[in-house]
């Protein structure tokens, strides 16, 4: 095959790939089922990728649909997004408590029940960044195949789980970003206020090595822009939808080529951590959430263990804090990429005896 039929085979099987994650999101909307666009993308390309097709997706398409998410999230920002910041303290120090909380009940069952040797269970129990986890954990010398894979399990149950509570339990419309935005409509200078945030937004995010740049970068800028009054306008809604199909399709792509029985017992073993690390969090929210003056749903969304922007789109679906929550998930992260070098793999070796 010469490079030429290689390239055009990869864009085929890209195309494909975002076809069939298109229908996915399309059948989850008209069935009415929550966050449609992400989960029904997500779990269409998982089925075909299980069954064993050859289906990819480029990795230039997340760091492109990734600034578009910061900037929606960023539009949701308003000149009263901050004004409450210090009283978010003790909900963050509540935060610190939790992760230690979780680290005590979730990593002994991934040692005890899954078998994982301490490294690879402290780097798939914790809930970071994919990346870091999976980077900082190879590093030393955990098995990364199962990192990445327990942490794609996480977010996919966890979102799961989230939207399943909040859609059926407790009655909430999760339906996700309407195709028709709402607010001031989209003006050709506004067009550029929000490109620019985007591009400018994901350079500053880089450069000053944000986790998750391309999200908290054009998010961060975005937010500036919209509470100083520059513009009131957000994304197209059609471009955030084909920015939730290509996320959720990158994520059903992440359990390609891995051998099945390898992730039933990868999932089976993330459903059982994810549930554990789930029932901690309403236990925060329901306790203390009086305490952090934020309401149960607010702080469950923002204690939850789902990615940043996955979690981050849960909330601005259900109309709830975005800044609130986007902050603890990021918080969250940087507690366990400073202390997980150190502190975790001591535990861990600990544990090992």
């Amino acid at each position: 095959m010469t490079a030429s039929s290689d390239t055009k085979t990869r864009a085929l099987r890209n195309i494909l790939t975002l076809l069939i994650g298109a229908l996915g999101g399309t059948g989850f909307y008209v069935a009415g089922l929550p966050l449609p666009w992400m989960l029904g993308s997500m779990l269409a390309i998982f089925v075909c990728v299980m069954a064993g097709a050859p289906l990819e997706t480029s990795g230039r398409f997340r760091p492109i649909v990734i600034p578009v998410i910061g900037v929606m999230l960023g539009s949701s920002f308003d000149s009263d997004t901050f004004h409450h910041l210090s009283q978010w303290g003790l909900s963050l120090a509540g935060l610190a408590v939790y992760l230690v909380l979780a680290a005590i009940l979730v990593v002994p069952f991934y040692i005890k029940i899954g078998r994982l040797d301490p490294v690879t269970a402290f780097f798939s129990a914790m809930p970071g960044g994919l990346n870091e986890m999976t980077v900082i954990g190879g590093a030393l010398g955990g098995d990364e195949k199962r990192i990445i894979l327990a942490h794609a399990g996480r977010i996919v149950v966890s979102i799961s789980i989230i939207a399943f509570w909040f859609r059926v339990v407790l009655g909430y419309e999760v339906r996700g970003v309407p195709l028709h935005a709402e607010g001031e409509s989209l003006t050709l200078v506004s067009g550029a206020i929000l490109l620019a945030c985007a591009v400018l937004g994901n350079w500053i995010g880089t450069k000053l090595k944000f986790p998750a740049p391309g999200l908290l970068g054009p998010m961060l800028l975005s937010g500036a822009v919209h509470m100083a009054g520059l513009t009131h306008s957000s994304p197209p809604g059609l471009i955030v939808i084909i920015a939730q199909i290509v996320l959720g399709t990158t994520m059903g792509c992440r359990f390609r080529g891995a051998k099945p029985n390898l992730v039933g017992e990868t999932l089976l073993l993330t459903l059982g951590g994810t549930l554990i690390t789930m029932a901690l969090s309403l236990g925060f929210a329901v306790l203390l959430h009086d305490m952090f003056g934020q309401t149960v749903e607010q702080v469950l969304l923002a204690y939850a263990p789902g990615g940043l922007t996955e979690m981050s789109l849960v909330a601005l679906a259900m109309h709830a804090e975005v800044a609130y929550i986007s902050i603890h998930h990021l918080v969250r992260i940087v507690i366990l990429v400073a202390v997980a070098p150190s502190l975790l793999t001591r535990l861990a070796e600990r544990l090992k005896y």
